[in-house]
């Protein structure tokens, strides 16, 4: 019962966070922290017990739950956990502890709906990353959209009610599609086999026609590429970062673009390697479209959040020249990048968030010469600007190295293409880190430094992003077995070797 508590006590932790902010704000943020925090501490007890082992296990499934549902129409509470799932698990709930602390000051209305949104946007996830029955998924893949529309809609910014119905359209719609795939998958499983499921494995083994393989992929793939988001299904991103809350923020860009990654990996690949194979060139070309847009637009805003959210852009672009480029090397990059990509990028948004408190602006220009007011938070914006362009020794680096390293394996014109993202990414890290904390503070600005709620969150992130970019082994030997598995259903070799 390990992995439905995981989903349990976030939802619990919500309703309690909400019942109890009605007589102390404070109690109520103490119940989310403690719910996340127990369910980081139940993860990490599973990945010690398997580090434990020497080595990651070759088995499918670390931990398995499989009740029946609705078992007429083959629907099952199949929850599952293998070395992708938990290192994605992993990142959830610290990151969920970081959006708890940066909100600390910063909500300070309806606090206990506040959390009651951000806990089950939380348990959506986690559902998200450990179901193994389709329609499950689909279910937990919904969940996670409505407190979020809520969190972006009432805590967020000036034009809050059109970034927040713009990213509920937009993901909601393309998970309709995803929905109509996945029921004729079901029905297509059953006219060759007899058995209505759901069932990940089961559907694993149906037969389909190269025409029915292709649309009901499309299905699946355009779901995945909006909430990725893949050029050109992102526009609704900018919006959302930028009208988001701090928390929403670190939310959106750390853990739910993450999702359709993890989509990606875990259902289009192996369900579909045909069709995977065929649109494998065109998908890189878009995933490398995306690093030089994302960058070269990112270099051009003068809002600091939008210019993290186009970043997010840019580094999706890696992710998704990963997934495609249909080798081992590539893929552990693509998800070493997007576990970096977690954590730097929601520091930067919460680095944004504690700046707007400050200087009640988010304008570049509006800064400059913050380094001699607040040395401690411009040392920690320089170190996470760095690790964002993707410096020597800090985590996105690895990510970076492994997927061009793999895409160069597969097609050299599109690994020297995409390594222009680079460049361009140093002019957007540069900018930032030049524009709002070098040169003289023209503004007089007399501002606090970091508090020690606010060092203690950002140091825990930096701490990570040093010991990903220095010893990444850990995450590999976990992640690995996983990815090789969805490796051999999915792209032929042939591709690795043109």
């Amino acid at each position: 019962m390990i992995l439905p508590s995981l989903i349990v006590i976030l939802i619990i932790g919500g309703i309690a966070s909400w019942i109890v902010a009605r007589r102390s704000t404070v109690v109520a943020r103490w119940i989310a922290v403690v719910s996340v925090l127990a369910d980081f501490a139940t993860c990490l007890g599973v990945w010690m017990a398997r580090a434990g082992r020497s080595q990651f296990t070759p088995e499918r499934w670390f931990v398995e739950c499989n009740v029946a549902w609705i078992p007429q129409f083959g629907i099952h509470i199949h929850l599952a956990i293998d070395g992708l799932s938990l290192a994605l698990l992993l990142l959830t709930y610290f990151l969920g502890v970081m959006a708890v602390l940066c909100s600390w000051t910063e909500i300070q209305e309806r606090v206990g709906f506040f959390h009651f949104n951000l806990l089950w946007v939380l348990a959506g996830i986690t559902g998200v990353f450990l179901a193994t029955d389709l329609l499950l998924f689909y279910l937990f893949w919904e969940l996670m959209l409505v407190p979020m529309y809520f969190l972006i809609g009432i805590w967020g910014h000036e034009r809050r009610i059109y970034a927040s119905t713009k990213f509920f359209l937009f993901t909601q719609l393309s998970g309709l599609l995803m929905l109509i795939a996945i029921v004729a998958l079901a029905v297509f499983h059953y006219q060759s086999t007899g058995v209505f499921t759901f069932d990940y494995e089961q559907l694993l083994q149906t037969t389909l026609s190269p025409r029915a393989a292709r649309l009901l992929m499309l299905g699946f793939l355009i779901a995945f590429a909006v909430k990725l988001p893949a050029f050109p299904f992102h526009t609704w991103l900018p919006d959302a970062h930028t009208e988001a809350p701090t928390a929403g923020s670190v939310v959106l860009a750390g853990l739910l673009l993450k999702t359709g990654a993890y989509g990606l990996i875990r259902f289009v690949l192996p369900l579909f390697p045909g069709p995977s194979h065929e649109l494998a060139p065109l998908m890189m070309t878009i995933g490398v479209i995306g690093i030089l847009y994302g960058a070269v637009l990112a270099v051009g805003q003068t809002d600091l959040k939008r210019l993290v959210a186009y970043t997010s852009v840019s580094h999706m672009g890696f992710v998704l020249l990963g997934v495609f480029a249909g080798n081992q090397i590539a893929l552990e990059g693509a998800v070493v990048q997007m576990i970096s990509h977690g954590i730097s990028t929601g520091a930067l948004f919460i680095l944004a968030g504690l700046l707007q408190e400050r200087l009640h602006t988010r304008e570049i220009s509006q800064m400059g010469g913050l380094w001699e007011t607040m040395p401690v938070l411009s040392g920690a914006g320089l170190v996470f600007a760095m690790a964002s362009l993707g410096l020597p020794g800090l985590g996105d680096f690895v990510g970076e190295f492994l997927v061009l390293l793999g895409t160069y394996r597969a097609n050299v014109g599109l690994a020297t293409v995409a390594t222009l993202g680079l460049l361009a990414a140093t002019l957007y890290g540069l900018r930032f880190a030049q524009g709002a904390f070098q040169g003289p503070n023209r503004h007089h600005w007399r501002l606090p430094d970091m508090r020690p709620r606010e060092w203690a969150a950002l140091g825990l992130m930096m701490i990570c992003l040093v010991w990903i970019g220095l010893y990444p082994q850990p995450v590999l030997r976990a992640i690995r077995p996983s990815l090789a598995t969805a490796q051999q259903s999915a792209l032929p070799q042939e591709l690795v070797r043109r």
